[in-house]
C-alpha cells in the first residue's frame, strides 16, 4: 500500500506522541529531552522522505509539534504510548525499517539524554522494540 502525504503526516504526529510518553515517563520532561529531539529530528528525521504537510513544510517536523503541545497539556506516557500503539496497528506499511530503526534510536536517546535511563524508560523502551519487531 503506498503511502499518503496524510498518512505520513498522522505517522510523525503519532512519533512526537512516542518520544514524548518517553520523555514523560518519569513524571516530567527535562529540557535535555526536549533538546535532544530537536536535535534529532534534524539530524535525522527531516531527511527521511520528501512529505510535506499543508502548510508545505517537512512532515516530519510534526513530531517536534506533537511533542510541544503535549507538554502544555501533560497526557501520561501510558496513554501518548497507546495511541502510538493504535496508530502502529492501523498503519504498519506507513513504517519502514528505515522508520522502524530511527524511531529506536530516537526513544534511546531521549532516554539516555538526562541522567540517563531510570526504569519507567527502560519499560517503554522494551514495549517499544516488542511493537517494532
Amino acid at each position: 500500500m503506498k503511502n499518503t502525504a496524510r498518512t505520513m503526516n498522522k505517522l510523525y504526529e503519532s512519533l512526537g506522541k512516542l518520544f514524548y510518553a518517553v520523555a514523560i515517563s518519569d513524571g516530567s520532561v527535562h529540557v535535555k529531552e526536549w533538546d535532544k529531539l530537536k536535535e534529532i529530528v534534524r539530524e535525522d528525521w527531516l531527511s527521511l522522505d520528501d512529505f510535506t504537510d499543508r502548510f508545505g513544510t517537512d512532515s516530519a517536523n510534526q513530531i517536534e509539534i506533537v511533542f510541544d503541545v503535549l507538554m502544555e497539556y501533560t497526557k501520561s506516557s501510558e496513554e501518548c504510548f497507546d495511541e502510538f500503539k493504535e496508530f502502529y496497528k492501523e498503519h504498519p506499511h506507513a513504517f519502514t525499517e528505515e522508520i522502524k530503526t530511527t524511531a529506536k534510536k530516537t526513544a534511546r536517546a531521549v532516554a539516555n539524554s538526562f541522567a540517563g535511563k531510570n526504569k519507567s524508560e527502560l519499560i517503554i523502551l522494551a514495549k517499544l522494540d516488542l511493537l517494532l519487531k
